[in-house]
């Protein structure tokens, strides 16, 4: 029967034993074909080119080329951007999700995850949603989209310095108690600052707020201590 077209899957690991497992249980899926491996990144890139799968499903620790210089390498000669690209990963830190979102991926699945969660992640992301960590998330498209779109002459939004301070330790991915610590700060003091900062800015979550400071420039995310 052919009434529902395959999506069609190229896996980027280098561990075969992973790439193997992945690929049975992918392919016990009626509406999942696997059509091809790469082994790293520089491999992900050619199959990409080549092959034009609906979805690639990248981990980003790989050699001779990691996956986040993979996804920049397709993303900036424009090739692949109809692949809908999910990260598939052992561990990811919170700068890496919003690098990996500027260069194109459209999901972020922990390697640890149930098969279910993957197989939610493939589908919403076929849906034109995001999928990051455990959920969908439908308005980072716009988010980055409004983001890096025409002068904003109101640099800093109305943050103050402590906020933008915050803000920094958020895009680094620091727990409320962690900022506490590092501002001498009690925990519900940073809840309330983060409260301001969630207002002046627009944002519902850590992660948009993450996403909107890269991309406003309001932080520099390169160094973390």
């Amino acid at each position: 029967m052919t009434d529902r077209p395959s999506v069609r899957i190229v896996i980027a690991d280098d561990h075969t034993i992973f790439r193997d497992g992945l690929r049975r249980l992918l392919e016990a899926e009626p509406e999942l074909q696997v059509v091809g491996e790469a082994a790293d990144g520089l491999e992900a890139v050619t199959q990409t080119r080549e092959l034009h799968p609906d979805v690639l499903l990248l981990d980003l620790a790989m050699p001779k080329m990691p996956g986040m210089d993979a996804m920049r390498e397709l993303s900036s000669n424009g090739h692949g951007l109809d692949t809908k690209i999910i990260i598939l990963t052992a561990a990811v830190e919170r700068i890496q999700i919003v690098q990996a979102l500027q260069y194109g991926a459209r999901g972020v699945v922990m390697k640890e995850a149930a098969t279910q969660l993957l197989m939610k992640a493939i589908r919403t992301v076929m849906a034109g949603e995001y999928w990051v960590g455990r959920e969908a998330v439908g308005d980072i498209v716009d988010f980055m989209r409004n983001s890096s779109s025409g002068d904003k002459s109101q640099k800093n939004y109305g943050l103050t310095r402590r906020e933008l301070d915050i803000l920094t330790t958020i895009v680094a991915g620091l727990s409320n108690k962690e900022i506490a610590r590092r501002f001498a700060l009690s925990e519900d003091t940073v809840k309330h600052h983060l409260t301001n900062i969630f207002d002046k800015v627009g944002v519902n979550s850590r992660l948009e707020l993450a996403l909107f400071a890269i991309n406003n420039r309001l932080t520099e995310p390169s160094s973390s201590s």
